[in-house]
């Protein structure tokens, strides 16, 4: 049985035009020590699945699907389980940390809070614990910047606090929503290189959610690429990363900047934007921004094709796609270029 597993995962949200679907039909799973990262455009449905799984969607959000915990069915679990669960089996570290910190209290007591409210230990012992996981995370002499407050840390420092909380229980999932945006390189490294040594050392599941498409390459061994609330392509990440197929993956692998391109040299763009979850095609959500739509494109849903071995794309014209691939065609590094000419 895998720890997590997501069938079908459906959220609808309420919106001044409606109801709209912005994660549809989403489903993997996770076993115990696995890594998956989540990668696409700000508003592709990565943060809102895992507000999901930690059952922290906005009120008037309508559920649909499975989401199980070593089997355990949480979709139907109400508000005092899933506190139960929150911060002690799945732990999440928050894309924006002055916002995940509470402004009132001393980043000691925060960080200590989940020890005493699951695990049921004294206040000193939990002191004690917090002072150790912000060593851990990189807070130089935290012993004595236990008692201090959010607003007396860097923007990298709340980050370093933020993930010392998820870590307190020692969760058996960990959900990491761009943990190291605010954090320069070299405190990266060392968080991602301690994340990794978590998942070896307790067997902790990770699911990561970047931007960074060259920290995903590094970190997680199966990715999911989003849009519109779709996964469009997943695998392993090798392969997804060495023999990427959808067209939105080869546009946004396209629009990263390339070491040795000149300074003159336009960098490559997807035409378009990201629609209003209202105006999603009811077909291909990349429908309309794809050199390669045709009309069945805006009305079919695309099943998953299996290119390798675990690895699907989510694209009806994926032998077209295939072809301009082989011929070198400009659409295919750049899908859309020749359409917005």
């Amino acid at each position: 049985m895998a720890l997590l597993e997501v069938s079908h995962l459906q959220v609808k949200l309420q919106t001044d035009r409606g109801p709209a679907l912005a994660v549809r039909d989403v489903s993997f799973s996770l076993d115990r020590s696995d890594t998956l990262g989540l990668v696409g455009e700000s508003g592709c449905g990565k943060s809102m699945t895992a507000m999901a799984i930690m059952g922290l969607l906005p009120e008037q959000a309508e559920l649909a699907g499975s989401i199980r915990l070593d089997g355990q069915e949480l979709i139907s679990q109400g508000e005092d389980e899933m506190s139960r669960i929150r911060g002690n089996r799945i732990g999440m570290i928050f894309q924006e940390p002055m916002t995940a910190l509470n402004p009132v209290h001393t980043i000691g007591d925060q960080v200590a809070e989940p020890l005493r409210l699951h695990r049921g230990v004294s206040a000193a012992h939990a002191r004690k614990q917090a002072i150790a996981l912000l060593d851990r995370v990189g807070i130089a002499d935290a012993a004595r910047r236990i008692d201090a407050y959010p607003h007396q840390f860097s923007g990298g420092q709340r980050q370093r606090v933020t993930i010392a909380m998820a870590l307190a229980c020692g969760p058996d999932l960990l959900i990491a929503d761009e943990p190291t945006t605010a954090l320069d390189v070299t405190v990266q490294k060392q968080i991602l290189e301690l994340l990794a040594g978590l998942v070896a050392e307790r067997g902790m599941a990770l699911m990561l959610i970047s931007h960074d498409l060259g920290v995903v390459a590094q970190n997680v061994a199966r990715t999911l690429v989003m849009y519109g609330g779709s996964v469009v392509e997943s695998g392993p990440t090798e392969s997804v990363f060495a023999h990427r197929m959808h067209p939105y993956t080869l546009g946004l692998f396209a629009a990263r900047p390339a070491l040795r391109s000149k300074k003159t040299e336009r960098l490559a763009t997807i035409p378009g934007t990201v629609p209003e979850l209202a105006d999603l095609p009811s077909g291909c959500p990349f429908a309309g921004r794809c050199c390669f739509t045709i009309a069945e494109c805006h009305a079919t849903v695309p099943p998953p094709y299996e290119l390798e071995p675990g690895h699907q794309a989510r694209c009806i014209r994926l032998e077209a796609v295939a072809a301009a691939r082989s011929a070198s065609a400009p659409a295919v590094d750049h899908p859309g270029r020749e359409q917005a000419q």
